[in-house]
């Protein structure tokens, strides 16, 4: 394995490996893998199929009623606006997660492949190309 003087990364990420990765997330982010376990549940779309069924015939049945359709039509507005912040944060935690991963896939077979490019002097080029393709730097020797 090399030395971290031969290591790299990408020039604007801190050095973060995969390993350590904690669990120290906000309430927020706490709250929002929460949420986007419980809307991902097969239970959690029955019940909205649930709410529709019986909203669909209020419309018939309370159809001069037109504040009956603005608060039903408003709170599904809201919730829906809600969710969608709640799961886009958890869906960005998840992409930074597998990208960490991926930068340090590459950071490896980028290290492998320069220690075996004495032998082999097509994967020094090789290497080379990996390192532009995924932003890897070499790190300054301190």
């Amino acid at each position: 394995m090399a030395d971290t003087n031969t290591r790299h990364r990408r020039a604007d990420a801190p050095i973060r490996r995969p390993s350590e990765v904690t669990d120290d997330l906000s309430v927020f982010d706490r709250f929002a893998s929460a949420t986007s376990k419980v809307a991902a549940g097969a239970w959690f779309f029955a019940l909205c199929v649930l709410l529709v069924v019986i909203w669909a015939p209020s419309y018939f049945l309370f159809h001069s009623v037109d504040t009956w359709q603005l608060i039903i039509n408003t709170v599904t507005t809201i919730v829906t606006f809600l969710l969608v912040a709640l799961l886009q944060n958890s869906q960005m935690r998840s992409d930074e997660a597998v990208q960490d991963k991926l930068n340090e896939i590459a950071d490896g077979l980028a290290d492998l492949m320069e220690s075996m490019a004495d032998d082999r002097p097509q994967l020094r080029r090789d290497c080379d190309e990996l390192r532009a393709a995924v932003g890897l730097e070499r790190r300054e020797s301190s």
